[in-house]
Formats: C-alpha cells, structure tokens, sequence
C-alpha cells in the first residue's frame, strides 16, 4: 500500500520537473511532445492514487516539505477534473501511434485514457464522442489471435503499455513471477476456482491463455523467457483496443441496464468474434446488457487488474463483492472498496491527511 503511493507520487515529482524547466527546451515540437509526456504520466498516476485512495493531495508542481497547502486531501472531483486537463493537453501534443517510438505516449493512448475518466466522471456523452473519434480513427484494431497481444508486444492492438526486458537489472520487472511462479504462494495475482467456474467452456481461445499449461493456478499471460525469474521481461498493459471497445458499449449504455443501440452491439461483437464466440443480432431484436458487458470485460480483460474498478464505475462492486465474501466466510463493507493510506504519510502531514474510514 505504501509503496504504491510512493510510486506514483515519484511519477507525478518528475513529470513536475520536466514541466518546471520545459524553457530550456528550443525545438517546438519537441518541448510540445516532453509536456505532453509529462501531463500524461502525470495524469495517469493522479488516476491510479485517486482510484485506489479516494481524495488525494493533488499535486500540479514541485513541491518541497514546507509547501504544506499541498500535503492535504483534493476531493475526488477536483482530481479527476484536473486529469481530465492534463490529458485533453496531452491528446494535442502528442503524434500518433506510427509517428512514435513503441513505449512513448501517443495522442491514442491520452484519449483512451481521457474516455476511461470521463467514465469514472460519469460523463458518458463525452466518453462516447472521444471512444467514436478512436474506433473511427482507424489506428488500432484487435489482433486476429487473442494470445498474440500477450506475447506479440507492442502491436497495433495497444494503445499504451510500459515496456519491459528480460534479464535486464534495471528495465526488467517481477510481477510475471508473482502473477505466475509466485502467485500461489504470495496471493498477489492467481487463478481461483471463482474465475475457473465463471470462464465460459466455449471461450478456449482465451482459456488457453488463462493458465499456465503446466499449472492451472498460475496465470497464463505473463509466462516470462527470462532467465531468472524475477527479471522478466513481459510489458505492462495500461490500455489496448477490445477495451476501447468495451468502454464504448458503457459509454453509449450511460449506465442503463441494457442498451439496444447497433453502434454498442458492433463493438462487443468484434470483442468475442476475435475469439469465436456468439454475437449479438444487429438487426435491432437483442439486447446487451451491464451484466454480459460486465461478464465480457472480466473474460477478455482477466488479471489485467482492471476488474475491481470496472464493477466500481458501473455500480456492482458491492453486490458482487459482498456475495463473493459471504460465499467464502469473509465479511465485506463498501470502505473496503478504498485502500487505506499509508500510516507515514499522515504522520508527516502534520494532521492534514486523514485515514479512510474503516482503517
């Protein structure tokens, strides 16, 4: 918990630093693409604190340990208004996808994002006009093979990833040993028997990529080549096209139960025909709804990380986490949804952070 909020608050210092000394940078284009980076990560991390922690000190400069007006909480509003900025700037500055280097942020990558927080906002009219802009854009497209955007990386299907190498002590990562070799054994990312009895028994291109072959608990999407396997090299990804997709079928259901609407039933189709499964009639005689869409963002986007925010954002994080606890003998209250803060940052706040309730 601790080191998440440092993590993230270590982005925000630097994008702060570049922004502070963008006049020493002479080449237009390039100081417009260095702010561009820079708002996005930025904004990208306000994103992952404010989901995480609720209100959160929002930090927009460098700041040093007597800059106190800043060591308070910003209400969740404020912060997801202030992102919104940030990527709105970034979405301008930046080239598209093929005019940049694989791993650097894009003009795609800040409007997808822009549309998730437009989401959480529940501003779904502007998340549905940014999504159309995306999808008709034409510079992302699903993949044919379902595996090949775990272990064909960086391709036309993702918008932004953070790119790792194997076997490398400073860009390498160990979150495939714990999502895989580690999992079962620390508890951070594995198969449980509630997702083996959710996963479709018709879905066999993705249950091929689910699991391990050789260990059914351990996830399958982050088997890693490297030699030691705690330096791996598989990258991380942020946001790829079927959930631009499935954000769309959200947007234009605007928190509705179901959605009879052509445009929503085209893309949750071209989701589940990349991996041959049913579809919808596009002649106007069915009907998504939350639930399926719900269902299909935890098939396609399973151990992603993006799961418990989706059952947030559309309403069901209770419901389904409450039956998910009582089925198993655990209790669960809506503050669980938050994480709390961490016990040394209010201790240096001096009064100004407060805890979560039901810390």
């Amino acid at each position: 918990v601790g080191t998440y909020w440092a993590a993230n608050y270590n982005v925000i210092f630097r994008a702060n630093r570049v922004l502070e000394n963008l006049d020493v940078v002479t080449d237009a284009n390039q100081k417009a693409q260095f702010e561009g980076e820079a708002k996005f990560a930025r904004a990208l991390s306000h994103f992952n604190l404010v989901r995480a922690y609720g209100a959160v000190p929002l930090v927009d400069q460098v700041i040093i340990q007597t800059d106190t007006a800043y060591f308070g909480r910003t209400d969740v509003a404020t912060v997801l208004s202030f992102i919104a900025t940030d990527l709105r700037t970034a979405a301008g500055n930046l080239a598209n996808a093929s005019a940049s280097d694989a791993g650097r942020a894009t003009s795609g990558a800040a409007s997808g994002l822009l549309a998730k927080v437009m989401l959480t906002q529940g501003d779904y009219a502007g998340a549905e006009g940014v999504l159309n802009g995306l999808i008709a854009g034409g510079e992302y497209a699903l993949l044919d093979e379902y595996r090949d955007v775990f272990f064909n990386e960086m391709s036309g299907e993702i918008l932004f990833a953070i790119p790792y190498k194997d076997d490398d002590a400073n860009e390498s990562q160990d979150f495939s040993f714990e999502m895989t070799i580690g999992g079962a054994v620390s508890g951070l990312n594995f198969v449980t028997d509630n997702f083996k009895s959710f996963a479709d028994p018709l879905d066999t291109e993705r249950a091929a990529v689910y699991y391990n072959p050789n260990n059914a608990v351990e996830v399958g999407k982050f088997l890693t080549q490297s030699a030691d396997a705690r330096l791996c090299g598989n990258d991380w990804i942020v946001l790829r096209y079927a959930d631009v997709l499935l954000m769309h079928c959200e947007a234009i259901m605007a928190g509705a139960a179901s959605t009879q609407d052509l445009d929503a039933i085209a893309s949750y189709n071209l989701v589940r025909e990349r991996v041959g499964l049913s579809t919808l009639a596009v002649d106007g005689s069915e009907t998504l709804t939350k639930e399926m869409l719900s269902d299909e963002r935890r098939a396609e986007l399973a151990f992603e990380n993006h799961r418990l925010y989706d059952l947030i954002r559309m309403g069901m994080a209770e419901t389904v986490l409450g039956d998910f606890a009582t089925a198993n003998g655990f209790s669960f209250q809506a503050t669980d949804l938050l994480l709390p803060l961490p016990q040394g940052e209010i201790n240096v706040s001096a009064g100004r952070l407060t805890q979560n309730p039901g810390y």
